[in-house]
């Protein structure tokens, strides 16, 4: 059925309040529980003094959100500033030159900051992939890179490249870590994008100039060496109309969220309460339910807040870049799933389309799919709990073209056929709902731990049967049903339905 079926209007105010006074029902058990609890002793290393004005602690569990906006939060405005100043001044003054004060003001930064060592590392790691690059084989291009990135994954060799980086500041293994790999990654872009190229070959300054724009360097988003090349070498530099008031307003509203996510912060204690395991055994299924798609939304939030930010300034710099990814409360599919939007196009362009195809024939799916959760596993760092997550994410995947192929054949087909399209995207929606939650489960372990994920699954599945489970099935299936409705009224925005002709129009025709 299309995805122009239309619900009438008072259902839909029936699912926007169930789903409101369940979302601040859920709330409001977290927020008990964080009061009540906020002296705990398990709580003495992640809840610490906040803001003055609250007279409240604050969760501090997440050192990333930390770093970036209270930690180091002036060093990282200080370089992205320092990039956008000399970005400003060099294409205003020779912009066909813009790529290479890009590459040498970031090559420059880097050094600086890491040192010669990291330097000379990174480096060697791009004449790697260049050289093979220079023999137009893909295949050589995935073992190539597959195998650098594997030696900064994979012990011993990770402890001895990183032993060669001196120096003991607090982000120096967040930073050899995430300027190694994503490097790496950029590199097999340039080599994979070079084998497409029919006559000659690409640079290795082109190379240097991709990998070192400071503002995707050591955090991403990836954005792919085709995309970039051409954007960057662009001369014609104009802005769009409204196009620095969009930017502005789009850095206003990461700085309002930044404020609200560290107000929330001193009431939601949703990242300290799932690591201490005997509290959380104690709590309610609503609020397990809530502190499971909370820890998903917020990780959502971090992620368009960071690359926000990030991309906030290449679009400064006449660049479009990934955009950030679709939030996790819109989300009801595993194929649209995914945090880092620049990591997802990556893997898409190179390998689960490459392979995949339409995705629409099960074998090259499930060989599309392995392949895929293969190089995240491995761009993760292999451990137990990334083989699981890879595990439920790679079969979901798969399951819903089970599905979906299972359903399209007779009677379900025919029985569909004959019901109206709304009663169709009723029943499509429970089915969705239910997929929610999988997603919901699946991505939580990697969030927080295993076992808070098999205890929410335990208590909302099993424990919970029938009333916690069929609740929180319901209020997801109205939130369901809202994103439906919001992806139909953008459907016929970009697609209007036909005007029906009035009953006199008829009679002329005829």
């Amino acid at each position: 059925m299309g995805i122009k079926a239309a619900l009438p209007r008072y259902e839909l105010y029936l699912y926007t309040a169930v789903l409101g006074g369940a979302l601040i029902w859920a709330g409001s058990w977290i927020f008990e529980a964080s009061s009540d609890n906020v002296n705990r002793k398990a709580f003495k290393e992640s809840v610490k003094p906040g803001w003055h004005y609250f007279g409240r602690k604050m969760d501090v569990a997440d050192f990333e959100w930390m770093m970036w906006f209270s930690t180091f939060r002036n060093h990282i405005l200080f370089s992205l500033a320092g990039h956008v100043i000399f970005a400003k001044i060099f294409t205003l003054v020779a912009p066909k030159h813009r790529s290479l004060i890009f590459g040498v003001y970031g090559g420059l930064a880097v050094l600086v900051t890491m040192g010669w060592t990291f330097m000379a590392l990174v480096l060697s790691h791009c004449f790697i992939l260049y050289s093979v690059a220079l023999v137009k084989r893909k295949w050589m291009c995935f073992a190539a890179g597959l195998t650098t990135l594997a030696s900064i994954k994979l012990e011993p060799y990770n402890s001895w490249q990183e032993s060669l980086v001196t120096g003991s500041f607090d982000l120096q293994d967040i930073l050899f870590y995430g300027g190694c790999g994503f490097s790496i990654i950029r590199g097999m872009s340039f080599a994979l994008e070079n084998c497409e190229k029919k006559d000659g070959n690409f640079t290795f300054s082109d190379l240097l100039k991709y990998n070192f724009y400071l503002p995707f360097f050591f955090f991403g988003p990836i954005m792919t060496f085709d995309r970039f090349h051409v954007q960057v070498n662009n001369t014609q530099l104009t802005r769009k109309e409204r196009e620095m008031w969009n930017i502005t307003t789009k850095a206003l509203l990461h700085l309002g969220v930044i404020l609200v996510v560290d107000v929330f912060f001193h009431y939601l204690y949703i990242l300290t309460i799932p690591s201490d395991m005997k509290l959380a055994t104690r709590l309610s299924d609503w609020c397990l339910a809530g502190l499971a798609y909370s820890n998903l939304v917020y990780d959502w939030v971090k992620a368009a807040v960071m690359f926000g930010v990030i991309n906030t300034v290449s679009t400064l710099d006449h660049l479009d870049p990934p955009q950030p990814p679709k939030c996790i409360t819109m989300l009801y599919v595993f194929a649209e799933t995914h945090f880092d939007r620049g990591i997802n196009d990556w893997l898409c362009k190179y390998v689960y389309d490459y392979i995949g195809g339409d995705h629409d024939k099960i074998f090259k799916e499930l060989l599309a799919t392995f392949c895929t959760f293969s190089i995240t596993t491995l761009w993760l760092g292999p451990c137990e709990l990334v083989y699981i997550w890879s595990f439920f994410n790679c079969f979901g995947l798969n399951f819903e073209l089970w599905v979906a192929k299972f359903f399209s054949l007779p009677p379900f087909s025919t029985i569909e056929g004959a019901m109206g399209e709304a009663m169709s995207r009723r029943i499509r929606g429970v089915f969705n709902a239910a997929n929610f939650w999988a997603i919901v489960l699946y991505n939580v372990l990697s969030l927080n731990s295993l076992e808070f994920a098999k205890m929410v699954g335990r208590r909302l599945i099993f424990k919970g049967f029938p009333l916690s489970t069929l609740s929180v099935l319901f209020v997801t299936y109205c939130g369901v049903q809202l994103v439906k409705e919001r992806e139909r009224q953008q459907a016929l925005l970009e697609e209007p339905e036909p005007v029906k002709p009035a009953e006199g129009d008829k009679e002329k025709a005829e």
